[in-house]
């Protein structure tokens, strides 16, 4: 793999799912934000194994997922140098948090994102084109992929401007999932509507950053002895005299962290609700178990 920084801050889906028109539509990924880390107990089924039938320890990551709103959809046409996008279509009212990512000074600005393109919306000829261009989608496209932000004003970081991506739409005919992607506009979904416990996902993301570091800490080489002379986090050799070139499999200094990572077959164990009111007051240990002593 190269060691170089990610492109991009977000970790970018390279494949989406096979489609399987049989199925109902549905989305295919969803965003989240890791909160941390705690450990589960669980009894292993693993028969032959050592440890089968034995309790486990295992670290899980807690991952906060504020329920995303689709903002757009788009439409892409096979070409013989892969997917082209056709048509995109947004949504009326696009939240203010899903506007800030177009801009990198917000508070300066005009704040002129889509105030023309949602004029559309208001007069008969521009639900004429929004009608014309969801029908040519219907005609032409063989992917549909709605766009989605994520909602900072839940999560109550720091950063308030929210995170777009584009999520392929599996199931159904074309139609079924550009009259979905319609009818869902501007709405709520949740992350249990794409997600189940029990299944298992793959985790896309960038890594943490490290900066420029040498070969000791980013290949866990060998320190060289304490008497080496110019220092001794270093390779001793690098290769051999001919082939008169390095080869790319020696270990070099340079970027650590901040790569693009997946990671696949991780397995939900819980999806919880979060702070929810019930009988008016607020109910906050959701994340306990059967077993969980404290309280």
């Amino acid at each position: 793999l190269p060691k170089k920084r990610s492109r991009t801050y977000r970790g970018r889906v390279k494949a989406f799912p096979k489609d399987d028109p049989s199925k109902p539509v549905h989305l295919t990924c969803f965003m989240g934000y890791k909160a941390g880390m705690t450990h589960i107990v669980r009894e292993m089924d693993r028969p032959g194994s050592k440890a089968n039938k034995k309790e486990v320890v295992e670290g899980v990551t807690i991952l906060e997922t504020p329920p995303v709103v689709v903002i757009g959809v788009v439409g892409y046409i096979e070409t013989p140098r892969g997917l082209r996008a056709l048509k995109t279509v947004w949504a009326e009212h696009i939240g203010e948090e899903a506007k800030r990512r177009f801009y990198k000074n917000w508070s300066g600005s005009k704040k002129k994102a889509f105030t023309k393109s949602c004029t559309k919306w208001a007069d008969d000829l521009g639900k004429k084109e929004i009608e014309k261009d969801l029908n040519q989608m219907k005609k032409y496209c063989t992917v549909i992929r709605v766009i989605v932000h994520t909602q900072m004003k839940i999560l109550r970081r720091r950063q308030k401007k929210a995170h777009i991506m584009e999520v392929q739409l599996n199931g159904g005919s074309i139609g079924d999932k550009v009259n979905w992607a319609r009818e869902h506009f501007e709405k709520e979904i949740p992350v249990t509507s794409v997600l189940a416990q029990d299944e298992c996902i793959d985790v896309i993301g960038v890594t943490k950053g490290h900066g420029f570091k040498g070969v000791t800490s980013r290949w866990h080489t060998k320190k060289l002895p304490r008497k080496t002379h110019k220092g001794l986090r270093k390779v001793a050799c690098i290769g051999a005299w001919h082939p008169s070139r390095i080869q790319f499999t020696v270990p070099r200094a340079g970027q650590k962290g901040y790569h693009h990572r997946t990671e696949i077959n991780k397995k939900i164990y819980r999806i919880g609700e979060g702070y929810k009111m019930k009988d008016g007051k607020v109910i906050k240990n959701n994340a306990a178990t059967e077993y969980d002593l404290a309280d």
